[in-house]
Protein backbone atom coordinates (compact mmCIF):
# COMPACT_ATOMS: atom_id res chain seq x y z
CA UNK A 1 0.00 0.00 0.00
CA UNK A 2 1.09 3.57 -0.67
CA UNK A 3 2.23 5.60 2.34
CA UNK A 4 1.70 8.96 0.58
CA UNK A 5 -1.44 10.41 -1.02
CA UNK A 6 -1.81 9.30 -4.62
CA UNK A 7 -1.94 12.25 -7.03
CA UNK A 8 -4.03 10.80 -9.85
CA UNK A 9 -3.60 13.79 -12.18
CA UNK A 10 0.18 13.89 -11.80
CA UNK A 11 0.43 10.12 -12.28
CA UNK A 12 -1.69 10.24 -15.44
CA UNK A 13 0.39 13.11 -16.82
CA UNK A 14 3.58 11.14 -16.30
CA UNK A 15 2.13 8.10 -18.09
CA UNK A 16 1.10 10.33 -21.00
CA UNK A 17 4.53 11.98 -21.11
CA UNK A 18 6.30 8.64 -21.43
CA UNK A 19 3.95 7.39 -24.14
CA UNK A 20 4.39 10.62 -26.11
CA UNK A 21 8.16 10.30 -25.76
CA UNK A 22 7.89 6.85 -27.29
CA UNK A 23 5.91 8.22 -30.22
CA UNK A 24 8.60 10.84 -30.80
CA UNK A 25 11.12 8.02 -31.13
CA UNK A 26 8.79 6.34 -33.60
CA UNK A 27 8.75 9.53 -35.67
CA UNK A 28 12.49 9.20 -36.17
CA UNK A 29 12.11 5.59 -37.31
CA UNK A 30 9.49 6.52 -39.89
CA UNK A 31 11.86 9.00 -41.53
CA UNK A 32 14.27 6.30 -42.65
CA UNK A 33 14.45 4.08 -45.72
CA UNK A 34 13.34 1.04 -43.73
CA UNK A 35 9.77 2.27 -43.37
CA UNK A 36 9.50 2.99 -47.09
CA UNK A 37 10.71 -0.55 -47.75
CA UNK A 38 8.11 -1.96 -45.33
CA UNK A 39 5.34 -0.14 -47.18
CA UNK A 40 6.72 -1.30 -50.52
CA UNK A 41 6.80 -4.96 -49.43
CA UNK A 42 3.26 -4.86 -48.07
CA UNK A 43 1.94 -3.02 -51.11
CA UNK A 44 3.45 -5.57 -53.50
CA UNK A 45 1.96 -8.52 -51.60
CA UNK A 46 0.11 -10.78 -54.08
CA UNK A 47 -1.53 -12.85 -51.36
CA UNK A 48 -2.41 -11.87 -47.82
CA UNK A 49 -0.56 -9.97 -45.13
CA UNK A 50 -0.11 -12.45 -42.29
CA UNK A 51 0.12 -10.47 -39.06
CA UNK A 52 1.69 -12.17 -36.03
CA UNK A 53 2.41 -11.25 -32.44
CA UNK A 54 2.55 -12.80 -28.99
CA UNK A 55 0.80 -11.60 -25.85
CA UNK A 56 -0.29 -7.96 -25.95
CA UNK A 57 1.48 -7.55 -29.28
CA UNK A 58 -0.74 -10.37 -30.52
CA UNK A 59 -3.87 -8.45 -29.57
CA UNK A 60 -2.53 -5.42 -31.44
CA UNK A 61 -1.72 -7.66 -34.41
CA UNK A 62 -5.34 -8.86 -34.52
CA UNK A 63 -6.58 -5.28 -34.64
CA UNK A 64 -4.11 -4.35 -37.41
CA UNK A 65 -5.20 -7.33 -39.50
CA UNK A 66 -8.85 -6.32 -39.03
CA UNK A 67 -8.07 -2.73 -40.06
CA UNK A 68 -6.30 -3.96 -43.19
CA UNK A 69 -9.32 -6.07 -44.14
CA UNK A 70 -11.80 -3.28 -43.46
CA UNK A 71 -9.98 -1.01 -45.89
CA UNK A 72 -9.64 -3.53 -48.71
CA UNK A 73 -6.25 -5.13 -48.00
CA UNK A 74 -6.30 -8.91 -47.71
CA UNK A 75 -4.92 -9.78 -44.28
CA UNK A 76 -5.23 -12.41 -41.57
CA UNK A 77 -4.02 -12.77 -37.99
CA UNK A 78 -1.97 -15.90 -37.36
CA UNK A 79 -1.64 -16.96 -33.74
CA UNK A 80 1.99 -18.15 -33.43
CA UNK A 81 1.19 -21.01 -31.04
CA UNK A 82 -1.71 -22.28 -33.13
CA UNK A 83 0.49 -21.94 -36.22
CA UNK A 84 2.93 -24.43 -34.72
CA UNK A 85 0.04 -26.88 -34.32
CA UNK A 86 -1.52 -26.78 -37.76
CA UNK A 87 -2.63 -23.24 -38.57
CA UNK A 88 0.55 -22.70 -40.56
CA UNK A 89 -1.46 -24.23 -43.40
CA UNK A 90 -3.11 -20.84 -43.99
CA UNK A 91 0.22 -19.35 -45.10
CA UNK A 92 0.96 -19.63 -48.81
CA UNK A 93 3.34 -18.40 -51.48
CA UNK A 94 2.60 -14.78 -52.33
CA UNK A 95 1.85 -13.83 -48.72
CA UNK A 96 3.94 -11.45 -46.63
CA UNK A 97 4.45 -11.85 -42.88
CA UNK A 98 4.20 -8.84 -40.58
CA UNK A 99 5.65 -9.75 -37.17
CA UNK A 100 5.37 -7.49 -34.12
CA UNK A 101 7.67 -8.02 -31.13
CA UNK A 102 9.14 -5.66 -28.58
CA UNK A 103 12.10 -7.87 -27.70
CA UNK A 104 12.38 -9.73 -30.97
CA UNK A 105 13.15 -12.83 -28.91
CA UNK A 106 9.71 -14.45 -28.62
CA UNK A 107 10.30 -18.18 -28.98
CA UNK A 108 6.93 -18.66 -30.71
CA UNK A 109 7.76 -16.14 -33.43
CA UNK A 110 11.31 -17.42 -33.82
CA UNK A 111 9.96 -20.93 -34.32
CA UNK A 112 7.87 -19.71 -37.24
CA UNK A 113 10.78 -18.20 -39.17
CA UNK A 114 12.09 -21.46 -40.75
CA UNK A 115 8.60 -22.31 -41.99
CA UNK A 116 8.14 -18.89 -43.58
CA UNK A 117 11.56 -19.19 -45.20
CA UNK A 118 10.71 -22.66 -46.52
CA UNK A 119 7.45 -21.31 -47.99
CA UNK A 120 9.39 -18.36 -49.46
CA UNK A 121 7.13 -15.92 -47.61
CA UNK A 122 9.10 -12.78 -46.72
CA UNK A 123 8.88 -11.47 -43.16
CA UNK A 124 8.64 -7.82 -42.20
CA UNK A 125 9.58 -7.32 -38.55
CA UNK A 126 8.63 -4.38 -36.34
CA UNK A 127 10.91 -4.56 -33.31
CA UNK A 128 12.62 -2.40 -30.73
CA UNK A 129 16.03 -4.04 -31.07
CA UNK A 130 17.76 -4.52 -34.40
CA UNK A 131 20.12 -7.10 -32.91
CA UNK A 132 17.35 -9.47 -31.89
CA UNK A 133 16.78 -12.96 -33.30
CA UNK A 134 13.67 -11.84 -35.19
CA UNK A 135 15.37 -8.83 -36.71
CA UNK A 136 18.41 -10.83 -37.83
CA UNK A 137 16.22 -13.35 -39.65
CA UNK A 138 13.62 -11.00 -41.15
CA UNK A 139 13.72 -9.74 -44.73
CA UNK A 140 12.86 -6.15 -43.76
CA UNK A 141 13.23 -4.62 -40.30
CA UNK A 142 11.59 -1.51 -38.89
CA UNK A 143 13.41 -0.73 -35.65
CA UNK A 144 11.34 1.62 -33.51
CA UNK A 145 14.14 2.09 -30.97
CA UNK A 146 14.38 1.47 -27.23
CA UNK A 147 11.06 1.92 -25.43
CA UNK A 148 10.44 2.90 -21.83
CA UNK A 149 7.17 1.38 -20.71
CA UNK A 150 4.91 3.84 -18.91
CA UNK A 151 3.99 3.09 -15.31
CA UNK A 152 5.88 1.76 -12.29
CA UNK A 153 5.57 -1.86 -13.45
CA UNK A 154 7.89 -1.70 -16.43
CA UNK A 155 7.17 -5.30 -17.43
CA UNK A 156 3.57 -4.36 -18.27
CA UNK A 157 3.33 -3.45 -21.96
CA UNK A 158 2.04 0.10 -22.42
CA UNK A 159 4.19 2.41 -24.54
CA UNK A 160 5.24 -0.52 -26.74
CA UNK A 161 1.66 -1.50 -27.56
CA UNK A 162 0.81 2.13 -28.28
CA UNK A 163 3.70 2.34 -30.73
CA UNK A 164 2.75 -0.91 -32.46
CA UNK A 165 -0.84 0.27 -32.82
CA UNK A 166 0.27 3.58 -34.33
CA UNK A 167 2.61 1.78 -36.74
CA UNK A 168 -0.31 -0.40 -37.78
CA UNK A 169 -2.61 2.59 -38.30
CA UNK A 170 0.01 4.29 -40.45
CA UNK A 171 0.60 1.18 -42.55
CA UNK A 172 -3.14 0.70 -43.08
CA UNK A 173 -3.55 4.34 -44.13
CA UNK A 174 -0.53 4.14 -46.45
CA UNK A 175 -1.90 1.12 -48.29
CA UNK A 176 -5.44 2.38 -48.81
CA UNK A 177 -4.13 5.80 -49.81
CA UNK A 178 -1.68 4.34 -52.33
CA UNK A 179 -4.53 2.27 -53.71
CA UNK A 180 -6.71 5.40 -54.02
CA UNK A 181 -9.59 3.99 -52.01
CA UNK A 182 -12.79 6.02 -52.25
CA UNK A 183 -15.71 6.46 -49.87
CA UNK A 184 -17.86 4.39 -52.22
CA UNK A 185 -15.41 1.49 -52.01
CA UNK A 186 -15.27 1.81 -48.24
CA UNK A 187 -19.06 1.74 -47.99
CA UNK A 188 -19.10 -1.49 -50.04
CA UNK A 189 -16.91 -3.10 -47.36
CA UNK A 190 -19.12 -1.68 -44.58
CA UNK A 191 -22.70 -2.22 -45.78
CA UNK A 192 -23.93 -2.25 -42.20
CA UNK A 193 -23.39 0.09 -39.31
CA UNK A 194 -22.63 3.77 -39.09
CA UNK A 195 -19.75 3.83 -41.59
CA UNK A 196 -21.79 2.27 -44.38
CA UNK A 197 -24.81 4.44 -43.79
CA UNK A 198 -22.79 7.65 -43.55
CA UNK A 199 -20.87 6.85 -46.73
CA UNK A 200 -23.90 5.96 -48.81
CA UNK A 201 -26.51 8.43 -47.58
CA UNK A 202 -26.57 12.00 -48.91
CA UNK A 203 -27.04 15.20 -46.95
CA UNK A 204 -30.16 16.05 -48.94
CA UNK A 205 -31.84 12.88 -47.67
CA UNK A 206 -31.61 13.74 -43.98
CA UNK A 207 -31.53 17.55 -43.83
CA UNK A 208 -34.30 19.58 -42.20
CA UNK A 209 -36.16 21.27 -45.03
CA UNK A 210 -39.49 22.79 -46.00
CA UNK A 211 -41.62 23.65 -42.98
CA UNK A 212 -38.97 22.18 -40.67
CA UNK A 213 -36.26 24.56 -41.92
CA UNK A 214 -35.64 27.43 -39.47
CA UNK A 215 -35.42 30.67 -41.45
CA UNK A 216 -35.78 34.37 -40.67
CA UNK A 217 -34.78 37.67 -42.28
CA UNK A 218 -31.95 39.73 -40.83
CA UNK A 219 -34.24 42.73 -40.19
CA UNK A 220 -36.54 40.85 -37.81
CA UNK A 221 -36.21 41.32 -34.06
CA UNK A 222 -34.01 39.06 -31.96
CA UNK A 223 -37.16 37.94 -30.14
CA UNK A 224 -38.60 36.70 -33.45
CA UNK A 225 -35.34 34.88 -34.07
CA UNK A 226 -35.54 33.16 -30.70
CA UNK A 227 -39.11 32.08 -31.37
CA UNK A 228 -38.02 30.54 -34.70
CA UNK A 229 -35.18 28.70 -32.99
CA UNK A 230 -37.45 27.35 -30.27
CA UNK A 231 -40.19 26.23 -32.66
CA UNK A 232 -37.82 24.44 -35.08
CA UNK A 233 -35.81 22.89 -32.21
CA UNK A 234 -32.39 22.93 -33.87
CA UNK A 235 -30.70 25.44 -31.58
CA UNK A 236 -30.23 27.79 -34.54
CA UNK A 237 -31.93 29.46 -37.45
CA UNK A 238 -30.74 30.44 -40.89
CA UNK A 239 -30.80 34.17 -41.64
CA UNK A 240 -31.54 35.52 -45.12
CA UNK A 241 -31.64 38.94 -46.80
CA UNK A 242 -34.63 40.44 -48.61
CA UNK A 243 -33.85 38.33 -51.70
CA UNK A 244 -33.87 35.14 -49.65
CA UNK A 245 -30.10 34.58 -49.88
CA UNK A 246 -28.22 33.19 -46.90
CA UNK A 247 -26.34 35.88 -44.97
CA UNK A 248 -25.77 34.17 -41.63
CA UNK A 249 -27.12 32.02 -38.82
CA UNK A 250 -28.37 32.81 -35.34
CA UNK A 251 -27.30 30.24 -32.75
CA UNK A 252 -27.63 29.59 -29.03
CA UNK A 253 -24.07 30.88 -28.67
CA UNK A 254 -24.94 34.14 -30.42
CA UNK A 255 -27.82 34.64 -28.00
CA UNK A 256 -25.64 34.03 -24.94
CA UNK A 257 -23.00 36.46 -26.19
CA UNK A 258 -25.70 39.02 -26.95
CA UNK A 259 -27.14 38.88 -23.45
CA UNK A 260 -23.66 39.22 -21.96
CA UNK A 261 -22.70 42.19 -24.16
CA UNK A 262 -25.92 44.26 -24.11
CA UNK A 263 -27.87 45.72 -21.20
CA UNK A 264 -30.98 45.99 -23.39
CA UNK A 265 -31.86 43.76 -26.31
CA UNK A 266 -35.23 45.25 -27.24
CA UNK A 267 -33.89 47.27 -30.17
CA UNK A 268 -31.55 44.59 -31.53
CA UNK A 269 -32.22 42.92 -34.86
CA UNK A 270 -31.18 39.47 -35.93
CA UNK A 271 -28.60 40.94 -38.28
CA UNK A 272 -26.92 42.72 -35.37
CA UNK A 273 -25.98 39.58 -33.48
CA UNK A 274 -25.96 36.73 -36.01
CA UNK A 275 -22.87 34.80 -37.12
CA UNK A 276 -21.91 35.78 -40.65
CA UNK A 277 -20.31 33.45 -43.22
CA UNK A 278 -21.72 30.23 -41.73
CA UNK A 279 -20.38 26.83 -42.73
CA UNK A 280 -22.29 25.28 -45.63
CA UNK A 281 -22.43 22.06 -47.61
CA UNK A 282 -23.99 20.77 -50.82
CA UNK A 283 -27.07 18.55 -50.69
CA UNK A 284 -25.26 15.93 -52.77
CA UNK A 285 -22.39 15.53 -50.31
CA UNK A 286 -22.22 12.33 -48.28
CA UNK A 287 -23.23 12.31 -44.65
CA UNK A 288 -19.68 11.22 -43.84
CA UNK A 289 -18.36 14.39 -45.45
CA UNK A 290 -20.80 16.47 -43.42
CA UNK A 291 -19.70 14.82 -40.17
CA UNK A 292 -16.03 15.36 -41.01
CA UNK A 293 -16.64 19.02 -41.85
CA UNK A 294 -18.42 19.63 -38.55
CA UNK A 295 -15.95 17.73 -36.39
CA UNK A 296 -12.86 19.21 -38.07
CA UNK A 297 -14.15 22.77 -38.15
CA UNK A 298 -11.72 25.43 -36.95
CA UNK A 299 -11.31 26.91 -34.44
CA UNK A 300 -13.83 24.52 -32.85
CA UNK A 301 -16.26 21.76 -33.88
CA UNK A 302 -19.81 22.75 -34.80
CA UNK A 303 -23.12 20.87 -34.78
CA UNK A 304 -24.85 21.98 -37.97
CA UNK A 305 -24.28 22.96 -41.59
CA UNK A 306 -26.52 24.97 -43.87
CA UNK A 307 -27.37 23.44 -47.24
CA UNK A 308 -27.64 26.12 -49.92
CA UNK A 309 -28.86 26.00 -53.51
CA UNK A 310 -27.41 27.53 -56.66
CA UNK A 311 -29.30 30.77 -55.99
CA UNK A 312 -27.68 31.20 -52.57
CA UNK A 313 -30.88 30.48 -50.67
CA UNK A 314 -30.87 27.92 -47.84
CA UNK A 315 -32.43 24.59 -48.83
CA UNK A 316 -32.01 22.88 -45.48
CA UNK A 317 -29.97 22.34 -42.35
CA UNK A 318 -28.12 19.12 -41.47
CA UNK A 319 -27.47 18.53 -37.76
CA UNK A 320 -24.68 16.37 -36.34
CA UNK A 321 -27.09 14.44 -34.13
CA UNK A 322 -29.16 13.42 -37.14
CA UNK A 323 -26.02 12.26 -38.95
CA UNK A 324 -25.01 10.07 -36.02
CA UNK A 325 -28.51 8.66 -35.67
CA UNK A 326 -28.41 7.11 -39.16
CA UNK A 327 -28.90 3.37 -39.08
CA UNK A 328 -30.02 3.38 -35.44
CA UNK A 329 -33.40 1.74 -34.90
CA UNK A 330 -35.97 4.13 -33.49
CA UNK A 331 -38.47 3.07 -30.90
Amino acid sequence: MMSEPFDVAAFASEILRKELAGLETLGEALDGDAFAEVVSRLRSCRGRIVVCGVGKSGHVAQRIAASFRSTGTAAVFLHPTEALHGDLGMVAEGDVGLFLSKSGESTELSALLPAFQRLEVPVVAVVCQAESTLARNADVVLEVGPIEEAGPLTLVPSTSTTIFQVVGDILVACLYSLRGMTEEELSFLHPGGLIGHQATRRVGEIMQKGAALPIITEERSVRDGLVEMIEKRLGMTTVVDEQGRLVGILTDGDVRRMVYAHDSIESLRVGDVMTRNPRTIDAGASVAQAVARMEMNQPAPITCLVVIGADGAPEGVVHLHECLRIGTPRG
